[in-house]
C-alpha cells in the first residue's frame, strides 16, 4: 500500500512520499529501537530501498520527527560557544577565510549542560548567520531557560543577557577547550561526523535535520544536512 491509498500525507512527514507505508512503519521501527542508531545504509540495506538518496532523506525526516517541540530548555550550568566547519564547492579552491570570516564556512553555535561532578548534560546546536549579539544572545534566549549560569569566552556578542548570570572567560594564551571542555568535545565530535560520515557535503544553505546523540551523556541537538558542496579541511 502507497500513501496515496490513504491520502498524500499533507502536514505529515510523509507528504509526497514515493515510498510504500509498510515501509515507512518499519524504518520508524528500526530507527526507534536500534541500539547504536542506525545508519542510512543501514536503513537502505534492511528494507531493501533502491536509492541510498530516499534512505538517508527517510531517515532524517523520522529523526526530526522525534523531537520534541516542548522539549524543556536546558539549565544550570550551561557551557556556550560557537564554531565554523569549512565547505567548499567542487570548483572553490581548497582555502577559505581566516579567523572570523564567513567566507567558505558554515556556522554553528552550540550550548551544553554541566551536570554535577563535571559530567556533561544535553546540548543544543544550530546554524547560524553570522556571530552578532543578535544571533548569538537570540540562540542562548531560546535554548536555556532564565536563572542559568552561561559561560563563553570573552566575545562581546554574548555580553548583557537577559534572565541569565553570565560568565566570560578569558581566553588568552590558553587553549579554548580548556575553559570550555564539553562545549568543544561537541564541536569535534560534530566535525568528525561531517567529514568522516556525510564526506564532506554541506552547504551554507543546507536544510537543518534533528540527530541524536548517546556519546558521553550528550543527548538531543540539532545538525546540518548534507547538499552539493565539499568539506574544506578547516
Amino acid at each position: 500500500m502507497r500513501t496515496a491509498d490513504v491520502g498524500d500525507g499533507s502536514g505529515t512527514i510523509m507528504h509526497q512520499t514515493h515510498l510504500p507505508l509498510r515501509t515507512w512503519f518499519l524504518a520508524a521501527h528500526l530507527v526507534a529501537t536500534h541500539s547504536n542508531g542506525i545508519s542510512a545504509l543501514q536503513l537502505q540495506a534492511k528494507l531493501e530501498i533502491g536509492s541510498y538518496k530516499a534512505a538517508w532523506l527517510l531517515l532524517h525526516k523520522l529523526r526530526r520527527a522525534m523531537v520534541g517541540p516542548e522539549r524543556d530548555a536546558l539549565e544550570g550550568m550551561i557551557e556556550v560557544d560557537e564554531t565554523s566547519i569549512a565547505y567548499r564547492t567542487k570548483h572553490d579552491p581548497v582555502a577559505g577565510g581566516a579567523g572570523r570570516s564567513h567566507d567558505g564556512k558554515l556556522l554553528v553555535v552550540g550550548a551544553i549542560e554541566c551536570k554535577d561532578g563535571g559530567k556533561p548534560g544535553r546540548i543544543r546546536l544550530s546554524v547560524i548567520h553570522d556571530f552578532s549579539a543578535r544571533s548569538l544572545k537570540g540562540f542562548v534566549a531560546t535554548s536555556t531557560a532564565d536563572g542559568s549560569t552561561i559561560l563563553t569566552d570573552a566575545f562581546s556578542s554574548y555580553q548583557g543577557m537577559a534572565g541569565r548570570t553570565h560568565l566570560p572567560k578569558t581566553v588568552g594564551v590558553m587553549a579554548a577547550h580548556v575553559l570550555l571542555p564539553w562545549i568543544h568535545r561537541v564541536f569535534a565530535n560534530l566535525k568528525r561526523l561531517a567529514l568522516g560520515v556525510y564526506h564532506g557535503s554541506v552547504a551554507p544553505t543546507c536544510r537543518r535535520t534533528s540527530m541524536n546523540s548517546s556519546s558521553d551523556g550528550i543527548g538531543e541537538g540539532t545538525i546540518v544536512s548534507p547538499s552539493t558542496c565539499c568539506l574544506g579541511s578547516g
